[in-house]
């Protein structure tokens, strides 16, 4: 008797006999179509495997619980997608269980208390829910940025011991509210103005020389993707936030204008392989400084300086994150270093918006790879480069350009999957290279490791276009703009 052990799928559709007993033939067609045009693929997509069919339900295996559970949630969010164009009476609603267990294997067929748990989970979950064990909470809940509600330890028919039982929340994610149908996305306002606010306004250089401040910008924008990873953080984007460098406003004043209760500031200067660096933390409703320090350190230790930065804020503002704080890459040696200055001299030219600014970024690029082929970032970086290339008919060979924009996506991608970034360059190839399905899933993996990424809802919105949902992708830009409070954000975002 073979065993082995397995992530296990359970699904099945809501209120099925009603629905057949009003629309025998119709309900059967909808139901086949979207086991064919959803189910089956997306199962297959997420590396799983259907083997088991019951009439209205199924069974997957998995040998990741994490694609298992990324998989559950992509089936309920595309088929909150498609119940959309559907009229109440015909809609089709399922709810999921997942577990990780032993399972018995005999053929195709899989048995078991790893099957039967899921099974069960499936039974007690509502309409539109996926309900999981405390064995697939507690092995993803640091690995997804899904939360999880328990729903208590509960007995479960056939099985002997109780089994605690958790419900997955990833209703708070906007482009699945959006599709839902959520009026004008007033629920996520709320849900954005529930959450403690922050703005990283740009870091004053203070290094005498102009030509340091592409180092100033970098570390400010490295501070912000940072704390957007954090989903219990409302983060605002780089764009609004560096909207007010040079100008004289009061901290009061910034805070109004881009509705947010804290601001992160602080200055730097750079001399020779020296660092100093200031960083304050203020509550702007009470004006009062609540975190404030000074760091006088080599260049070696600027990515531990950036790691305790986020931390200290994060862990002042929201005391429960420090256990979630992710592993940062540790890069120390000389190499490293210099293709990271490298690579932000060439985001300072990405950002001009010009064919010979992103000639030059490209060069950069080149150089900061030759020195560190596995430099994830600045392979997603360079993707961009070459897709705008194409984009904007800068490009001497535009098939070229398009197939190196997808290679150094792709590698990126390999290199470092957990790095919203690369997910990012993957889904805007795959969006202008007319693969929407595959530009799908990696926006929507870049938004799931970056929530607070207004790039990344930017094209999420391009991604509804495209689709054939104008008014969606409107209405999310809305809701991205609405969430920050920015006067500005709406003109840089398109």
């Amino acid at each position: 008797m073979e065993r082995r052990l397995a992530a296990i799928l359970a699904a099945d559709v809501v209120g099925f006999s009603a629905l057949m007993e009003r629309d025998e033939a119709g309900t059967y067609e909808r139901l086949v179509a979207g086991r064919k045009e959803l189910f089956e693929p997306e199962i297959a997509r997420h590396h799983g495997r259907i083997f088991k069919l019951m009439g209205d339900g199924l069974l997957a295996e998995f040998g990741s619980v994490v694609d298992a559970v990324e998989c559950a949630v992509s089936l309920q969010r595309r088929l909150a997608e498609r119940n959309v164009s559907v009229s109440e009476a015909e809609r089709i609603r399922v709810r999921i269980g997942v577990n990780l267990g032993e399972v018995i294997v005999e053929g195709d067929d899989r048995y078991g208390e790893g099957v039967n748990i899921a099974t069960r989970l499936e039974q007690l979950a509502e309409a539109g829910d996926i309900y999981v064990s405390g064995k697939v909470a507690k092995e993803v809940e640091r690995r997804l940025a899904f939360g999880f509600e328990s729903m208590g330890d509960q007995k479960v028919k056939n099985i002997s011991e109780l089994v605690p039982v958790y419900r997955i929340k990833f209703d708070g994610d906007v482009p699945a509210r959006l599709a839902a149908g959520s009026p004008s996305g007033e629920h996520l306002k709320t849900l954005g103005e529930q959450k403690p606010s922050i703005a990283v306004l740009p870091f004053t250089n203070m290094s005498g020389d102009p030509e340091q401040q592409y180092f100033s910008d970098g570390i400010t924008e490295d501070i912000i993707t940072e704390l957007s990873r954090f989903r219990e953080l409302m983060v605002v984007s780089r764009t609004s936030s560096f909207a007010f460098r040079g100008k004289a406003a009061s901290i009061a004043e910034v805070a109004r204008k881009l509705g947010v209760q804290y601001i992160v500031e602080g200055s730097i200067r750079k001399s020779g392989n020296r660092l100093r660096i200031t960083a304050q933390l203020i509550d702007a409703k009470g004006d009062e400084h609540i975190w404030a320090e000074r760091y006088d350190r080599e260049l070696e230790d600027i990515f531990a300086l950036q790691d305790d930065v986020v931390h200290r804020v994060t862990s002042t503002l929201v005391g429960r994150l420090e256990h979630q704080r992710q592993e940062r890459t540790k890069r120390q040696s000389r190499s490293e270093l210099r293709a990271y200055d490298i690579y932000l001299r060439a985001r300072e030219y990405f950002f001009q918006w010009s064919a010979d600014d992103n000639r030059k970024a490209a060069e950069l690029l080149e150089t900061a790879i030759e020195i560190e082929p596995n430099y994830a970032a600045a392979l997603a970086l360079l993707s961009e480069v070459y897709l705008r290339d194409w984009l904007n008919g800068w490009s001497t060979d535009p098939q070229k350009d398009l197939l190196n924009s997808y290679r150094m996506a792709a590698t990126a991608v390999e290199l470092d999957d957990a790095d919203s970034r690369t997910h990012t360059s993957m889904g805007m190839v795959y969006l202008f290279g007319h693969e929407p399905d595959r530009a799908k899933y990696h926006l929507e993996t870049a938004l799931r490791l970056n929530p607070n990424d207004a790039r990344v809802l930017v094209y999420h919105s391009r991604h509804a276009v495209f689709d054939g949902k104008p008014e969606l992708g409107a209405e999310m830009i809305e809701v991205r703009c609405s969430s920050t409070h920015s006067e500005n954000t709406t003109g840089t975002l398109d």
